[in-house]
């Protein structure tokens, strides 16, 4: 039997459901001179970019090689929302930190790397909101209203109403990405990482 192709969940198709959650007619083009779709977009846009941040089965990598360049920085994109190195033996004696749009290594105080060397990390990738998926982006869309209402309402009634909305599509969600990512208390079923015993020094270190 045929299949629908058509991306039904776009960003204008998701700008929609926005508006009409806080009481506002559809729109059929993304004017954003229009201060009600402005505002609808850009909560979607922000909100598509901070919940991505998380870090969820369908944009996280680990163990993804990168290669310092010949001056031995390895730069970080505006692609990527994280990025950490690997939890593996070459890696230790390591610190990492985000900075000026490069991995600096606290512990050796340095943005250099070692250029003859492949780094394996762990990065969370930002995608654009058409390319995650549909799950991920029913708990974005219901999020996006809930912040939608309060800019543009502020009716503690309808806040609430989208709030439970809001719960339901990110509990989905939790479920969704459990299933994809095939994880348990021992860890992953691809092997890549195991099950960690509590160890005190690691709360501490905080």
């Amino acid at each position: 039997m045929p299949y629908p192709t058509s991306l039904t969940d776009t960003e204008l198709s998701a700008v929609n459901q926005i508006l009409g959650a806080v009481g506002q007619a559809p729109i059929q083009t993304l004017d954003q001179t229009n201060p009600d779709v402005d505002i609808a977009y850009t909560t979607l846009s922000d909100v598509n970019r901070s919940v991505q941040a998380e870090g969820w089965n369908f944009n996280t990598e680990n163990e993804y090689p990168m290669v310092p360049d010949t001056s031995g920085y390895i730069y970080v994109t505006d692609a990527m929302l994280g990025i950490d190195l690997s939890d593996l033996p070459e890696n230790r004696g390591y610190d990492v930190t985000q900075r000026d749009g490069k991995l600096y290594n606290k512990t050796g105080h340095t943005y250099v790397w070692d250029t003859s060397t492949t780094f394996k990390c762990d990065i969370v990738w930002l995608f654009d909101f058409k390319d995650c998926p549909q799950v991920f982006r029913d708990y974005v869309t219901a999020r996006a209203a809930v912040q939608a209402s309060i800019k543009m309402i502020g009716d503690k009634t309808q806040y609430l109403l989208l709030q439970d909305n809001e719960r339901l599509a990110r509990a989905t969600l939790l479920e969704a990405d459990l299933n994809q990512s095939d994880c348990s208390m021992f860890g992953l079923s691809s092997g890549d990482n195991f099950y960690y015993s509590y160890q005190p020094f690691q709360t501490l270190a905080r």
